[in-house]
């Protein structure tokens, strides 16, 4: 079985593809772009798993 911990990872990644994707066609500024990828597939997910906790 999957956790609880992974699918909300998971769900965060793809939400954060999305969203980097939406970035690059708004901006050409690469570091908002990296901003949204690394904080919504990376940073969030780990935030949200901590305070579930």
């Amino acid at each position: 079985m999957v956790s609880r911990d992974t699918k909300t990872t998971a769900a965060f990644v793809v939400l954060a593809v999305i969203l980097w994707i939406a970035a690059s066609t708004v901006t050409d500024n690469e570091l908002v772009q990296w901003g949204v990828l690394i904080g919504v597939g990376l940073i969030v997910p780990i935030a949200v798993n901590g305070w579930r906790e």
